[in-house]
Parts: structure tokens; sequence; C-alpha cells
């Protein structure tokens, strides 16, 4: 039997300095551990304006490079000898939607994001980190 704390470990990624400290972290602790892992990236609609967001082309073509881009740090959790990766792309407010869709879907034991987003105001609250730490049911751990 294993001893690892972590069975399934979900990591929130953007383009964030803090956010790819996290994706280390985790990369790494899947690795030792034998773990699962999930790898999260959120849309965020609120960053469109209102013509953009009524375009189901434009969203359609956002989500599909978003969807690539998670699929590079996929490949690059595999690549460092990680089992079991996966990859998951949803849209909405980040920390909402991680806690109230994405966590009750994957049911990881530990979630792990960067303090900082990488633009809006969240960048320089940190709120969508705060959120996930106060409202997550499991175990989370904050990267700066």
């Amino acid at each position: 039997m294993s001893d690892n704390i972590f069975k399934r470990i979900l990591v929130g990624v953007d383009d964030s300095e803090d956010s790819l400290l996290a994706l280390k972290y985790a990369i790494h602790t899947a690795k030792e551990d034998k773990s699962e892992l999930y790898i999260v990236s959120i849309l965020e609609s609120n960053d469109m304006n209102v013509f953009q967001v009524l375009d189901k082309d434009y969203i359609h073509g956002e989500r599909e490079q978003l969807e690539e881009h998670i699929l590079k740090f996929k490949d690059l959790a595999e690549k460092a000898g990680v089992e079991k990766v996966f990859a998951v792309v949803d849209e909405g407010e980040p920390g909402e939607t991680i806690v109230k869709k994405i966590i009750p879907n994957v049911h990881p034991d530990l979630l792990v994001v960067g303090s900082e987003a990488r633009k809006g105001i969240s960048k320089h609250f940190g709120s969508q980190a705060a959120y996930m730490a106060k409202y997550a049911e499991i175990s989370v751990m904050i990267f700066r």
C-alpha cells in the first residue's frame, strides 16, 4: 500500500509565473507519489467584450487555443514521468468553476494553484486563489 497522502491532484493553470510554479510542484508530487494529475484551465468570458462573447466563432477559437495550450502542459507532465495525466478545460469564473464544478467531478485530494492570475483585477488581489482556499472542501496549496 502506498503511503502518499494525495492520490489525485488537481492543478489550476494559466500562464502566470505562480501558476507555472504550481504546475511544476504538482508534476513532481504526482510523479513521486504515483498520483493521478488533472490539469485544469478556465476560459474566462469576463475578459471578453460583449461582441466577443456573442460571437460563437470567437469563443470557439479561444477555447480551441486554450485546449491546445493545456495539452502542452499534459505532454510536459507525461514526459516528466507522471503515469496518469488528464487535461480539463471549462468556462466561467476560475475559482467558482473549479470549486463548484471541477472538484465535484474529479474528486481530487489536493488543489494546487498560483497566487496571482495572469491578468485582470484578480492579478493584484489574488481573489481567485483566496476564493478556492476558502470554499474548496479539500486541501489547497497556493504558490507564489
